[in-house]
């Protein structure tokens, strides 16, 4: 024997309760609901598997998600016998893209680089409602992501005022709203759709989970680089604009009878 020990084959409804954190009374109701499936009966006492485990930890992250029972029992029916796979996926989809530890700031703290007029009231409110920061009970705020803070940070040292900062940042969210909803709906169509048309076979779960996982760093990098594009255009068109002002000559005023008057 190499000492390794290994979960049980089949564990009773308080193994269960222990590994999942769940009541007993709550297991049962799931399953009086149909959410899980009935345990092996031998005797008068049932038994439950692996299956069971990761049924329950997909029922509980779906209830995070904020999916209702009746809806939460529709998916796990869909996941037939592969609520792993369908656990793993769900993971993979909610990981964050990046890694940022939120920073706990004081109101004082985070309206520094702008003065007075990051006090203004109102100002945090669309802070907090753009999802920037969080306010927490003890009347600090919980920065979501550092990075974006460090960037108005930036735009104030620039003179910026702090609303068009916020108008700035709103649009970039807004737009990349739009581009996030165009490569999902590229992964719907292309990968998901027609694996779900295919009745979900077990043995392609690891496939579409690579999909997933390789497309993440994909769309991070396309959309970075068609960003720079986008910017040395733009930026090229306002140094073009900049100059056709200063050589071309402002157009002089028109006289009365409609022509341009004529220096004297």
């Amino acid at each position: 024997m190499n000492g390794s020990q290994t979960e049980p084959a089949e564990i009773t409804i308080e193994d269960l309760a222990g590994r999942t954190g769940m009541t007993v009374r709550n297991i049962r109701a799931h399953q009086s609901r149909g959410l899980l499936e009935p345990p092996r009966v031998v005797g008068r006492t049932g038994y439950y598997d692996e299956k069971h485990v990761e049924r329950i930890a997909l029922i509980r992250e779906l209830q995070e998600e904020g999916f209702n029972l009746e809806a939460i029992r529709r998916i796990v029916d869909n996941a037939g016998d592969s609520p792993g796979d369908l656990l793993s996926f769900t993971r993979t989809v909610r990981a964050p893209y990046e890694e940022e530890q939120p920073e706990i700031l004081t109101l004082e703290e985070v309206a520094k680089p702008w003065g007075e007029e990051a006090l203004e009231p109102g100002l945090m409110d669309r802070v907090v409602t753009l999802g920037l920061m969080r306010p927490l009970a003890d009347g600090r705020y919980e920065v979501l992501s550092p990075k974006l803070l460090a960037a108005g940070i930036e735009l104030a040292g620039l003179g910026i005022p702090a609303n068009a900062s916020l108008d700035a940042l709103e649009t970039l969210k807004e737009r990349s709203s739009a581009v996030a909803d165009v490569f999902i709906r590229l992964f719907n169509e292309q990968v998901w759709d027609p694996f779900d048309k295919a009745g979900r076979p077990r043995e392609e779960w690891p496939r579409v989970q690579e999909a997933l996982g390789r497309m993440r760093p994909l769309v991070t990098g396309a959309f970075v680089a068609a960003f720079q594009f986008a910017m040395e255009e733009a930026s090229e068109r306002a140094i073009s604009d900049a100059i056709r002002r200063e050589i071309e000559p402002e157009p002089r005023a028109a006289g009365v009878n409609g022509n341009r008057e004529d220096a004297v």
